[in-house]
Formats: C-alpha cells, sequence, structure tokens
C-alpha cells in the first residue's frame, strides 16, 4: 500500500538563531531512528547543516530537508535558519510546510526573529505550534517563557506537556494529553513512557483542566458540551486540538531538551495526533489571464507541483525542491513547465536526509520530494497537465536591505564573477545582482552583511577571483519646480541634403510618480504626424541626461506647441535632436532640483537600545512615523528615511544593539533635496564621470 496524503505531516522548524532548531531535528530523527546517532552542530555531521558555509560557521544557512516515520506517518521537517540574513530561506519552508515549529528557548524566551517570523505566519495564517527547548540550561523558566508567549502574541497558547524541574534539576516532561511522564534519557537514549509520579498529579491535573478549557473552544459543540459537563473525552480532547490548530485559535506548546533526547517522543505522538495532513489544504493559483483561485491539495487528478527551492549539488547538479499539491509523481509523469511552456521526462525522483538523497517510486501530493537535472526548473515554478496550464502564486519574499557595489580586482575575472553569481542567484531569490546604468556599477544586494559576505567567500573560495566592494551611489533623480517653455531650431548644412527643423514645446511640473505625460497641441501640418514618435525619443533623451548632475529627470509633462519643417532637409532623426535642445533648455528654466529615493523604514530593537536608535535615525535625515511596544521589552518603530543615509545601516543597527536589532525596509517615493546635501551629490556625480 503506497502512501497516502492523509499520513503525511510537513513541519517547518523555525526560530531565532541559537534556539537548538538542528540539535533538535537530529535528535528527533535519531528518536525515530531514521539516523543511528545523532551528531553535534560542532561536529559539522548533521543531517540538516552539510554545506561548507554552514559547518565552517556553525549556523544554518540554508533550508535542509529531512523526514522520519513515526505513529504510521511519514513526517517531512524543513529545519530552517535562524539569522535573520537568510529569511527566505524561511519562506520557503513556510509555503512547503501546513505546520510551522517554533522554537524558543527556555531562558531567551521570545526574541526579535520569533516576532518577526510569527509575523509571517500571521499573514499566512499558517497553523503553529512552540518547542520550548533547553530547559536543562541554568536560568531555565517554562511558565515565564509561556508568559512572554502570550504577552508578545495575540493567541491562546496551550502547554501540551510540561517540565519537571528545570534548569540543573530538570528530570523529563509529562505529556498532558495522555498523562504519560517522560524522564529525559541522556545522551544517545530514547525516551520511554512511564505513570506521572504522585508528586506532580496536581500539576497534571491543572494543566489538563486548562487544556479541555481551550480544546472545547475548537467548535461549537465542543464548547456547549464543555459548558454543559465541564469536561471533555480525549476522543473530545483531541478533535478540539486538531480543530484549534487547523484554525489558529491555539497554539500548543510543548517543551524539553533537544540535546538530552527529552520531550521528543510526546511531540512526534502529538505532530502524527493534531498537526493537519496536507490534504484539502488550499493553493493559490493564478490562471493565464491573472485571475487568482484556490486548488485543494489532493490526490486525485493530474500531477501537478510547485519548485519551493533550487540547490546546486557539485555531485548532482541541479536540485529541484518540489511540493505536490495534486495527483501522484511517479516514473510514468511526464511533466510540463508552466513558465516554459515545456514537457520535461523525468524519470528519477528522490527524498532526501540533508543532502542524502534516496530514489523513491512516487511521490504523492502533499509529499516533499528532489528532482534532480530539470535543466528548465527554477524556484517559483509550477508543473501541471500540458492540457489545463496554470501557475501557482509565488514565494512572497522581503526585499533586500544591504547593497554593495562589485567588480573583480583583475579585469580578466569579471566574466567568471558574472557567471558565479548568476548560479547563486539561482538558489537564492533573496539575492540580487543588478547592472545599473545610470551609476554603471554592478551592485549585490541581500539580507544583510553576513550574507553578502558569505557569497562572496563562496566564489572566491570555488572560483579563486579576488573582488573588490564599495558602498554604492544612489540613483537620484532630478525634476522641476515651475513651468517654462523653450524653442530650439536644428539647423545644419553640410553638403547635399541639410537638416533643418524647429521646435517649440511648453513643460510643467507633475505630482510626484506620475513620471511623464506627451501632448501634441500643434493643429494643422507645422508637423507632420510622421515626426512626432521622434519628438518624443528626444524629450526623453534629454530627461534621461538630466540638466543637474546628470540623473534621469521624472515627473515632467511636456506639451508640444509649434514647429517648423522642411519639405527636403527635415527628417525624424532632426526633429529628436531639436526636441532633445529644446527640453534641455526648457528644463534649465524651471527651476531644476534633485531628488533622493525615500525609504520606508522598519526597526526591531531591544528597549534599551530605544533611545539610541532614535538619536541614530534624526542623524540620518529620518523622520520617525511611529513607535509600539511589541511587548516583552521589544520595540517596532516605523520611519521614513533617505536611502542615501542606509547604505551601511544593517551593519551599524547591529552594532548600536550589541547583534540583536533587526529592520526591513522598501522603496516608498523620491524626496527634494538642497543646499549642502544637493552639492554633494553633485560634486560626486561630476567626479565619477
Amino acid at each position: 500500500m503506497g502512501r497516502t496524503t492523509r499520513s503525511i505531516r510537513n513541519i517547518a522548524i523555525a526560530g531565532h538563531n541559537a534556539t537548538g532548531k538542528t540539535t533538535l531535528l537530529e535528535h528527533l530523527l535519531f528518536h525515530a531512528g531514521a539516523i543511528q546517532k545523532p551528531e553535534t552542530v560542532e561536529s559539522g555531521k548533521t543531517v540538516s547543516d552539510y554545506t561548507d558555509e554552514e559547518t565552517g560557521n556553525g549556523v544554518s544557512v540554508h533550508a535542509a530537508l529531512a523526514h522520519l516515520e513515526h505513529a504510521d506517518c511519514k513526517m517531512n521537517f524543513v529545519d530552517t535558519p535562524g539569522l535573520g540574513d537568510f529569511v527566505g530561506e524561511v519562506v520557503a519552508a513556510f509555503r512547503a510546510c501546513e505546520t510551522a515549529l517554533m522554537a524558543v528557548g527556555a531562558k531567551a524566551g521570545v526574541q526579535i526573529e520569533t516576532i518577526k517570523l510569527w509575523r509571517r505566519l500571521d499573514a499566512r495564517n499558517k497553523p503553529r505550534m512552540v518547542f520550548v527547548n533547553k530547559l536543562d540550561e541554568d536560568g531555565a523558566d517554562f511558565d515565564r517563557v509561556v508568559s512572554d508567549l502570550g504577552e508578545k502574541f495575540d493567541h491562546t497558547f496551550v502547554p501540551l506537556t510540561i517540565p519537571v524541574g528545570q534548569g540543573g534539576d530538570f528530570s523529563g516532561v509529562i505529556d498532558v494529553v495522555n498523562r504519560k511522564f517522560y524522564a529525559a534519557p541522556g545522551d544517545n537514549a530514547k525516551e520511554k513512557a512511564t505513570a506521572v509520579p504522585d508528586e506532580h498529579s496536581d500539576a497534571l491535573e491543572e494543566a489538563r483542566l486548562t487544556l479541555i478549557e481551550a480544546a472545547a473552544e475548537g467548535n461549537d459543540e465542543l464548547l456547549t458540551k464543555f459548558l454543559e459537563e465541564e469536561t471533555l473525552n480525549d476522543d473530545e480532547l483531541q478533535q478540539g486540538l486538531i480543530e484549534g490548530l487547523r484554525t489558529n485559535k491555539l497554539v500548543p506548546v510543548l517543551c524539553g531538551a533537544g540535546l538530552r533526547n527529552a520531550g521528543l517522543a510526546p511531540l512526534l505522538d502529538l505532530i502524527a495526533k493534531i498537526a493537519p495532513s496536507p490534504d484539502g489544504i488550499p493553493e493559490t493559483v493564478v490562471s493565464e489571464n491573472g485571475e487568482e483561485h484556490t486548488l485543494p491539495i489532493s490526490a486525485e487528478g493530474a500531477f501537478s507541483g510547485f519548485v519551493f527551492k533550487t540547490a546546486i549539488d557539485q555531485f548532482s547538479g541541479k536540485l529541484s525542491f518540489v511540493k505536490v499539491v495534486t495527483g501522484t509523481l511517479s516514473s510514468e509523469s511526464e511533466i510540463y513547465n508552466a513558465r516554459e511552456s515545456k514537457k520535461e521526462r523525468v524519470n528519477k525522483y528522490y527524498t532526501t536526509q540533508g543532502k542524502k538523497l534516496t530514489e523513491t517510486n512516487e511521490l504523492v501530493a502533499g509529499d516533499i520530494g528532489v528532482l534532480t537535472k530539470v535543466g528548465s526548473a527554477k524556484t517559483n515554478d509550477t508543473f501541471c497537465s500540458p492540457d489545463k496550464v496554470f501557475s501557482f502564486r509565488p514565494l512572497q519574499l522581503p526585499q533586500p536591505v544591504h547593497s554593495v557595489a562589485i567588480e573583480g580586482a583583475e579585469k580578466k575575472d569579471e566574466d567568471k564573477l558574472g557567471e558565479a553569481l548568476h548560479r547563486i542567484v539561482e538558489e537564492d531569490l533573496t539575492f540580487r545582482v543588478e547592472f545599473n546604468g545610470e551609476t554603471k556599477e554592478t551592485v549585490i544586494a541581500g539580507m544583510g552583511e553576513l550574507h553578502l559576505n558569505m557569497i562572496l567567500d563562496k566564489v572566491k573560495d570555488h572560483q579563486k577571483v579576488q573582488v573588490n566592494t564599495r558602498v554604492p551611489r544612489v540613483a537620484y533623480r532630478e525634476t522641476i519646480t515651475k513651468s517654462a517653455d523653450a524653442n530650439y531650431r536644428h539647423k545644419k548644412q553640410s553638403g547635399g541634403h541639410g537638416q533643418f527643423v524647429e521646435v517649440s514645446i511648453k513643460i510643467r511640473p507633475l505630482e510626484r510618480g506620475e513620471q511623464y505625460q506627451f501632448e501634441n497641441l500643434i493643429r494643422g501640418m507645422a508637423v507632420s504626424k510622421g515626426y512626432i514618435p521622434g519628438i518624443e525619443k528626444g524629450l526623453q533623451e534629454a530627461m534621461n541626461e538630466g540638466v543637474v548632475a546628470g540623473y534621469p529627470a521624472v515627473d515632467i509633462g511636456a506639451q508640444l506647441v509649434d514647429g517648423k519643417e522642411h519639405p527636403v532637409d527635415s527628417s525624424e532623426m532632426a526633429f529628436k535632436m531639436a526636441a532633445k535642445g529644446a527640453m534641455k533648455d526648457a528644463m534649465k528654466k524651471a527651476g531644476p532640483t534633485l531628488l533622493e529615493p525615500v525609504m520606508n523604514l522598519e526597526v526591531f530593537i531591544d528597549e534599551q537600545y530605544l533611545g539610541d536608535v532614535l538619536s541614530d535615525l534624526t542623524s540620518r535625515r529620518g523622520r520617525v512615523q511611529g513607535q509600539e511596544s511589541l511587548g516583552g521589552g521589544i520595540i517596532h518603530i516605523k520611519a521614513q528615511v533617505p536611502q542615501a543615509e542606509l547604505l551601511r545601516y544593517a551593519i551599524d543597527l547591529r552594532s548600536i544593539t550589541s547583534g540583536t536589532g533587526a529592520f526591513e525596509m522598501e522603496f516608498d517615493h523620491y524626496s527634494p533635496i538642497s543646499g549642502k546635501i544637493a552639492d554633494q551629490v553633485i560634486q560626486q556625480s561630476a567626479a565619477a564621470e
């Protein structure tokens, strides 16, 4: 009998850095018999941290897929990085999984990345569980962490396991649902269930009452029964937990110590019993005409799937991580890439334990697997039937927040550098490489200084290319502040046909963001219609070159009011030259000014750094638009700040907040600048010529 969709559980393990996610997965795999021995992160041999960057730096960089069998379920776990620089990997994992397991340190509690990831889960309305890890550490406090969660997040948190002892006294966990005790077994031993010690029976009953009250909120029938009888039986309790988790009415909280194999057995049991299977979960589809609708995950129908991650392995080549949405992917399947409009024959499909690929006969709807060497496949691609073409909605990835301009130390390395960077772009969609035609720079952008440094180190090590970096130039704009007109005659005689045309225009400022408008007000035959496109090209060429510092001009409305042509000596090229001259003359008279890009900035910091961060934002010409406490001493600041002041913000904020601060930013608008700041921009532009 093959695997069914209902027997699959997909779980993304996420959380702040150093909450023990990789260790937790390693010991879950050991407990379920998927690996013979759990390795430590320090050894560099764990299942989910296996790339050079991860083993060399001791941190997770990539989302890693592993699986285990437990209680007749196949559980796919995706271990994700905890550093904000690698959040794109977390976004991909959240997309592929129906449940998130948020790891929280029993001493640290909720941290900044916990909050940012929680907001992403809220945006998806994604079911989630919390695992309070490292209960054996000094300073661990389970009750304080549960209280901290309740303060910071608008959810009902329900402990399904509770600790026996904490810190140096930690000895195991009690499974509140099944009334069992699991002693912490220690190194390379597995948990076994025993009766709850008598001295902890009161704590169990108190926790169970809280649990039953929360489960009763799962649906109206259970709530009615609970109000009448003040209890639920075991089946009703499980039903309430299933529905409460699926609808986000409650968040189950479990606890343990991953490194000591503690709390893992009840965690796996409860994932099997209450975590949603993929069956019937809706995926968003975008049809060829751009309309969105949902498609439930189902084993019925033709095969369709979504590529949520791409990795390039030096031995296996391109690896395409695919979530199967409908039907079954088998060796008989022919896949159709909707983006490429191309059929692909793939004979082999794999499941993975980290870097280890294992061939499989089929992948049923809801399962996650890997295709190898599908040349056309890229992250966000949809595989479907050629008879009914559609695309799944792409990953909703954050915008890069840190950029550097780069060039090969030697000219001969430029091509090799470009090829290496574009291969990385295929794997990591939060990394961008662009040539900025305005500033004549190749600019790479990512989620932070560490993100970009790791990429450049990888290029240097693998390609033996030395790279020079610098702060990128800002792409300023120019505009006008008042109306003006100009008349320009283009006249040239150099033997044979001459050139003679005349163009008269009026220009005016437009609202910010309107870019450009053109009106032809000539009536009659002063200028033939065939020359109008040439005139427009000339106007736009002049705008692209600006008149203040050579930056493109925007938000200008132009009217062609008059012109003259010659029956022999006029041409489209001549009219383009005249229009360009007229526009430059008019812009010089129209109060030209520089514009700078202004960003929306959201900063997350510990309260102790608030004064320093606000002072720093003021020094960057920022306008703070609001701040709010997220509870537990974490502050969320919203501000608008010129991009020129944020080019090193990823580095500076880490310095100000001792590495704890985080931020997100996106472009909002262009704003005028003048005085010393404008003078500096003009000088820099002249020096760069």
